[in-house]
């Protein structure tokens, strides 16, 4: 590490990529404000506190439901725009190099929404991210696991004339109860339209749903990942295949999936040689971006320099970044270690 730095201030300044962002779980309540007055639309909260006061929610569901009630403020191009915007400046201002950002059209599509409105509001600020804030993306779309696979497969349908703006399918939403398997045959059209694959698993789920996205679904990427070290043939098979897993620290504590950080797996994850990485998931309603998630596992789990260093070289080996533009990245962060 820098011999002047703090690991805090070796957080902030270190190069990284985040993997597992939620682009409406983003939205923070002065932009909700914003919009909501713009498009003339009904809130039951009358003030940036009282929905902070929301975000106090004990579970998964809690949390869903809040997620969606400020999702539904979001109905035109331009508020996606602003969304996306507001979220890479923030990455960008954290030294996040690259950004694999989450979008749920169903959220959107099912209350009348077009797709194209959608992917147009989020691609129109990718694309000028770069130039704005010099950080690349990616875009990864969701389906919805509690809609069913029947409703997933309309929405690839309705994606495919975007191929080129999209780079892979996921899986999110309530996961006990909706197994990856629930999604083998959406998860097949896709690998065949070329997309990659992620999803969720292991979170609140069983390992035995990790399995399912692997075997079943053919993912390269395990969002949270969790609960997989509670089966060690699984996790043997995750270090020898380099299979990818993006934690969500501050997520985790506020959903209730670990009671305090000090209990995070991430440091047996570490210890075991699985690929992992930090992310911060909806960092509007978690209390925290990327930054805040690494100090915040750092300080609980008393992880060194030489750990965020390993972190942050994982993010960019994990990315969907093509093999020079990972060198390229990865030669940055030991740059910023050595200098």
């Amino acid at each position: 590490m820098k011999k002047e730095l703090t690991v805090d201030d070796f957080i902030k300044g270190i190069p990284k990529a985040e993997l597992h962002i939620h682009i409406e779980g983003s939205f923070e309540p002065e932009l909700m404000f914003k919009i909501a007055e713009r498009n003339k639309a009904r809130t039951r909260f009358k003030s940036v506190e009282e929905v902070r006061e929301a975000y106090k929610f004990c579970n998964l569901q809690d949390f869903l439901d809040i997620y969606y009630e400020g999702a539904g403020i979001l109905t035109g191009e331009e508020d996606f725009y602003e969304l996306t915007t507001a979220y890479l400046e923030k990455a960008a201002s954290q030294n996040v190099l690259h950004s694999e950002i989450f979008f749920d059209p169903q959220t959107h599509t099912g209350r009348g929404i077009g797709f194209s409105t959608v992917i147009d509001g989020i691609h129109g600020a990718v694309t000028d991210a770069g130039g704005k804030f010099g950080i690349s993306t990616r875009l990864i779309m969701c389906f919805l696991r509690d809609l069913g696979e029947s409703s997933a497969m309309k929405t690839l349908e309705e994606a495919l004339p975007y191929r080129d703006r999209i780079t892979a399918v996921g899986l999110d939403s309530a996961e006990v109860g909706n197994p990856p398997s629930k999604f083998r045959e959406v998860f097949a059209r896709a690998r065949e339209a070329g997309f990659l694959a992620v999803a969720h698993a292991g979170e609140e789920g069983p390992a035995q749903y990790v399995r399912e996205a692997l075997q079943l679904l053919k993912v390269s990427r395990i969002d949270h990942g969790n609960r997989c070290i509670e089966d060690d043939e699984l996790t043997e098979e995750l270090v020898r295949r380099r299979i990818p897993l993006t934690v969500c620290p501050l997520s985790n504590l506020r959903l209730k999936v670990v009671n305090r950080l000090e209990d995070h797996p991430l440091r047996r994850m570490l210890e075991r040689g699985l690929l992992v990485t930090v992310n911060s998931d909806d960092p509007a309603y978690f209390g925290g971006y990327i930054n805040e998630n690494y100090s915040a596992i750092t300080r609980a789990l008393n992880l060194t320099a030489e750990d965020v260093y390993k972190l942050a070289k994982n993010s960019f080996e994990a990315s969907f970044l093509n093999e020079g533009e990972k060198a390229e990245m990865s030669a940055r962060v030991d740059e910023y270690k050595n200098s």
